[in-house]
């Protein structure tokens, strides 16, 4: 299988929406083996949703992400699981090790216009994010 992590220097990036690159990794085996980091390509919710799809992911781990992101995703057979942070290696191997599960919470349903430094996955909702 394939997974993708949003990322940037090493770390989960924290908005699903913006990244700019994913670390791809190949999982054979219950290990985490080849990996690379990749252009996103594009920009939205449905141009990296229908990307990933292209390159045969089958699990994207991330920080923040939107319901429309989510359904994106899925409408293409891909799991997103979100409210993921720290280092993308590490998170890959929490993903093989089944560490790491669904975190509603991690759940944007605002848009940030110019705000590169807000972490959907960061902050409690009020008022602003989609409880499932």
């Amino acid at each position: 299988m394939k997974l993708a992590v949003t990322y940037e220097d090493g770390q989960v990036f924290q908005h699903f929406g913006k990244t700019k690159q994913f670390k791809i990794y190949d999982i054979a085996e219950g290990k985490v083996g080849f990996s690379m980091v990749v252009s996103a390509g594009g920009s939205g919710h449905g141009a990296l949703a229908g990307f990933l799809r292209m390159l045969g992911i089958s699990v994207v781990l991330c920080g923040g992400i939107g319901p429309g992101a989510v359904q994106a995703l899925q409408s293409l057979d891909i799991t997103p699981i979100a409210g993921v942070t720290g280092d993308a290696d590490q998170a890959a191997q929490d993903f093989v090790d089944g560490k790491l599960a669904e975190n509603t919470e991690a759940l944007c349903g605002h848009h940030h216009s110019g705000d590169f430094g807000h972490g959907c996955g960061h902050h409690t909702c009020e008022g602003g994010c989609a409880e499932s």
